[in-house]
């Protein structure tokens, strides 16, 4: 089977003017729909998580150029901005929500940035975007012992179930954290699959709990966008993501490490 690489493109919040903490990792709804019209303009076919890996599981083909649509954590502006590009274009995304950050029942709202209600998720839902988890108050997994780790993964389940009627198959995990240890633990909870972050194209290789994704930046120009769907230059895109990535992952292990060895008081 061919190895096919696919681009999996990360958004986080879609607003004219975000907060400060979530202006870098945000898009304007002037630049999604620009992207989405880049999308629509090379014929590529977007997918949910979902689809991709049960066809990769399946051994079923994809289309000819498959690309992914995802949004993290759950700001009001995938409702109000990108919902109804994504309509216009008839695009399948999925959008991965930390619940306790939402607005209504079992969260807060008190998300970096103006999040959704859970009416505006139904909403999403019935328009094709698949919902998937992305635990519950947004911690480090990976720094979590064992029970919290279950509690957050189950919690999450458990409240997208209740509010959406379906229990979800997907997974994304927060800052793009894992380890072997959380990796597992998702599986057990009962995700299909999970969404790493690596800036990277995803690739059946991976496996179907560490998929790789792309990173789509406010300071992300129109034409950095289009190698990233191409597939082209990534490496050197990210370069600078990679190394920090690689540094941080040793100061987490250590950190854990520390921890795990510290006697009881």
């Amino acid at each position: 089977m061919t190895d096919v690489r696919v681009p999996v493109l990360m958004y986080h919040a879609v607003a004219a003017e975000p907060g400060e903490d979530t202006r870098a990792l945000s898009v304007s709804p002037e630049a999604f729909a620009a992207q989405m019209a880049v999308i629509a303009d090379r014929g590529m076919t977007p997918v949910t998580t979902a689809e991709l890996a049960a066809r990769w599981r399946t051994g079923r083909p994809l289309p000819a150029l498959p690309v992914l649509v995802t949004f993290d954590d759950g700001y009001e502006g995938v409702h109000r901005h990108a919902l109804p590009v994504l309509a216009g274009h008839g695009f399948p995304a999925t959008l991965f929500v930390s619940t306790g950050w939402l607005r209504g029942p079992y969260g807060t709202g008190r998300g970096p940035d103006t999040m959704l209600d859970w009416d505006q998720v139904r909403e999403l839902a019935a328009a094709g975007v698949e919902i998937g988890g992305h635990s519950h108050s947004h911690p480090q997994l990976d720094q979590l012992d064992e029970g919290r780790l279950r509690s957050e993964l189950m919690l999450c389940k458990e409240i997208v179930s209740d509010q959406l009627g379906s229990v979800p198959v997907s997974f994304a995990y927060p800052y793009g954290y894992s380890s072997r240890r959380v990796r597992e633990a998702v599986r057990e909870t009962g995700y299909a699959q999970a969404l790493a972050v690596g800036n990277g194209l995803a690739r059946r290789a991976q496996g179907p709990y560490a998929l790789r994704r792309v990173t789509v930046r406010r300071s992300t120009s129109a034409a950095e966008f289009e190698r990233l769907v191409e597939g082209r230059a990534i490496g050197r895109t990210f370069a600078r993501d990679r190394a920090l990535t690689k540094g941080y992952a040793m100061v987490r292990r250590a950190r854990r490490a520390g921890r795990l060895l510290r006697p009881p008081l």
